[in-house]
């Protein structure tokens, strides 16, 4: 019976896309497109193509083999009562919670930290798909209102709402949907501040009072590549403003509004530097990556803020500090030595008062506080091990838990370990593999293969429902900590960024045959996943060494390096990938854009693109365009789909049950291509 679903399966054949001659010259090169046309959304033969890949798709993914099974266990593992980290103001917790039959997150306030927790914002009834949610952008000071913004489905825009906690109504005044970067409110309605994208690129707005008209207080000369935060001191008598070139956060401007004086005042602007500021009552404290490339934290005057007059408090050394945060005149610090979690706690001078014995191998996230409160709130997780959100007494050094998400888990019957591999290049760079205790090294197990390598992000073990649901099955989940992240401080991240970007390629490229050569697998079970910026890293990795992998799932990613500085807010990704208009950089871009290296009658893996019409940050006309020219192009018989969706977009919330679904297809797809059964006959 499988065997005649398996032929039916590969007998079916992608609809057909017509192509139109599109070639020009850029920088001396001729550059074709043929599929330029299906970058134009509002075409309705776009919509039409749309449909027609949908539903091809779709009587693949609903017949695959173990998919009822994969999304019946994914539920289980999702449909627990979940919580993020909460914010307190004048003795009240606010925070989203998720109960364990509930499709979205719902915003609660407690009354002290063992309070009863008390129901403030449920966006359940507001959209009969439940595809729209919320998110908690700030709480005054006093704790009496709250800003809040309402996302439909994906997308990155919101609309911010304010609601009064004591009436449990939202105020008449609302801020419109857009792009907000932040919101700070002021006690006693007397106002807020807010940083909105433009056209014209980010700027600072301030309403004092409230229902005054939006002025306009900075951002003047800043475009569209750079992007604005403000952030109220405890007293409310200074606003931190920080502008981020770019997305990497590897050059940053700071700025303060003096609120009695109404001026604004520089701290640092024009140093190729990250500044990250942060209120420490008559002081501030900065956490930089300054003439120190693993970062250090420093202490500043609010009456001097140059940085001739800081002094540094934590200095840098061979851990990189990954978080920091201050609270009751303590400060705490997470840093990460060889990509293991450490948290320790100094006192205001920088002297080391204690560390935070962390349960096992995994990642602390979330660190918050405030110089006003002793308390510290912080995340702990691994892959296979369930989130707890600890609450820590700074002055005490006490712990508690103040959540633990109890997924159906047993932690016990898996292994993580952390392995080393060589790159191209003699780069020694580590990888974290999952999978039950025992496992067999016979050269054949499923092996899901992922990454990032980007922007300065770090990839550490977090708790993963992908990875546990994979493992279960006797696979391998597989995470390198590949260039382009900031593992091993700013070097590590500028390894791995604009001209250089083709070291991360090599880095996952070698990880992929270091599983082969160790025993665990073999290409023709071998899967690469990969969101976002790790789409374009599964995108060049499938171009460039289409033998070495059985399939590829590739979400929400940048494909065209030529173009997609042109589309939505890219250009503020310019300082990570490069330009095409730059002559020298169209020149590497051109190398590896994943779109432009497909090449006819090469035998591709399988592929599942994933991407949809709520994603408003990258554009969706990139999954479209490779769909089409990798199911023209590929010789090996195996399918090219594209999941498509109308709603979903690049950030989060969706529905649980949408998500178990999507994953489900995700995993069975991978799981029929790594079994030996979905090969062409």
């Amino acid at each position: 019976m499988l065997a005649c679903l398996l032929v039916l399966l590969w007998l079916q054949s992608p609809p057909p896309t017509r192509t139109v001659e599109v070639r020009e010259q850029l920088h001396g090169a001729e550059v074709a497109d043929p599929y330029r046309w299906l970058e134009d959304r509002s075409d309705p033969e776009t919509g039409a193509w749309i449909e027609r890949q949908n539903a091809y798709a779709r009587s693949i993914l609903d017949r695959l083999p173990q998919r009822a099974a994969i999304e019946r266990r994914l539920m289980e593992l999702l449909r627990v009562d979940a919580a993020q980290t909460p914010v307190e103001r004048a003795g009240r917790y606010f925070f989203l919670r998720r109960s364990a039959g509930q499709e979205q997150y719902v915003l609660y306030m407690r009354r002290g930290p063992r309070g009863r927790d008390e129901l403030l914002i449920d966006p359940h009834p507001w959209s009969a798909d439940r595809t729209t949610s919320i998110r908690l952008m700030d709480v005054a000071p006093d704790g009496a209102w709250l800003a809040y913004g309402v996302r439909r489905g994906g997308e990155d825009e919101v609309e911010v709402r304010f609601f009064d906690v004591q009436t449990r109504r939202d105020l008449a005044f609302t801020l419109p949907r857009a792009r907000y970067h932040s919101v700070a409110l002021l006690a006693a309605r007397q106002g807020l501040y807010y940083s909105r994208y433009t056209p014209q690129g980010p700027r600072l707005y301030g309403r004092a009072p409230l229902d005054s008209r939006e002025q306009e207080l900075f951002g003047q000369g800043y475009g569209t590549e750079t992007a604005i935060t403000c952030r109220l001191s405890g007293d409310q008598r200074r606003l931190l403003i920080h502008v981020l070139y770019g997305a990497s956060g590897d050059r940053t401007d700071a700025f303060f509004l003096n609120r009695d004086a109404g001026a604004i005042r520089t701290i640092v602007r024009d140093v190729r530097a990250a500044f990250f500021v942060q209120p420490a009552g008559e002081h501030f404290l900065v956490l930089t990556n300054w003439q120190a490339p693993n970062w250090r934290v420093m202490r500043g005057e609010w009456s001097s803020p140059e940085p001739a007059n800081w002094r540094e408090i934590v200095p840098q050394s061979h851990a990189v500090i990954e978080q920091a945060a201050a609270a009751g005149g303590r400060i705490a610090v997470a840093t990460l030595e060889d990509v293991r979690s450490r948290l320790r706690v100094f006192d205001a001078d920088g002297k080391p008062l204690s560390e935070v014995r962390l349960p096992e191998m995994g990642s602390v996230s979330d660190l918050t506080g405030r110089w006003e409160s002793t308390e510290l709130f912080y995340t702990f997780a691994s892959f296979h091990v369930s989130p707890v959100i600890v609450r820590y007494d700074a002055a005490r050094g006490r712990s508690d838990e103040w959540f633990r998400r109890r997924v159906p888990v047993r932690s016990a019957d898996f292994e993580l370990r952390q392995v080393w591999y060589s790159s191209r290049d003699g780069t020694r760079v580590p990888m974290f593999l999952l999978h039950r205790k025992g496992l067999v090294r016979d050269g054949r197990r499923p092996v899901l293969l992922t990454g990032y390598g980007g922007f300065n992000i770090n990839m550490t073990p977090s708790f993963s429902e992908l990875a546990v649901a994979w493992a279960e099955r006797g696979g391998v989940f597989a995470l390198p900590n590949l260039r382009g992240g900031a593992e091993f401080g700013e070097a590590w991240h500028q390894a791995g960024m604009l001209d250089r970007k083709q070291n991360v390629f090599d880095d996952f490229l070698a990880a992929a045959e270091w599983l082969i050569q160790n025993g665990y697998t073999e290409p023709s079970r071998l899967a690469i996943y990969g969101t976002s910026n790790g789409g374009l890293l599964v995108g060049a990795a499938m171009t460039q060494r289409p033998d070495l992998f059985a399939a590829v799932v590739c979400r929400y990613p940048l494909l065209d390096m030529l173009r997609y500085h042109r589309f939505l807010v890219a250009r503020y990704w310019i300082s990570e990938y490069g330009s095409a208009d730059d002559p020298e950089q169209f020149r590497y871009l051109y190398a590896y854009s994943p779109y432009h290296r497909v090449r006819e009658g090469t035998r591709y893996p399988a592929v599942l693109f994933v991407t949809g019409d709520a994603d408003t940050r990258v554009d969706p006309l990139h999954a479209r365009k490779m769909t089409a020219r990798l199911q023209a192009a590929s010789a090996s018989g195996r399918p090219v789909l594209l999941r498509y969706d109308t709603q979903a977009g690049h950030s989060a919330g969706l529905p649980v049950s949408r998500r178990a679904q999507d994953l489900a297809d995700e995993i069975a797809f991978m799981l029929w291509q790594t079994a030996g059964e979905g090969a062409a006959p």
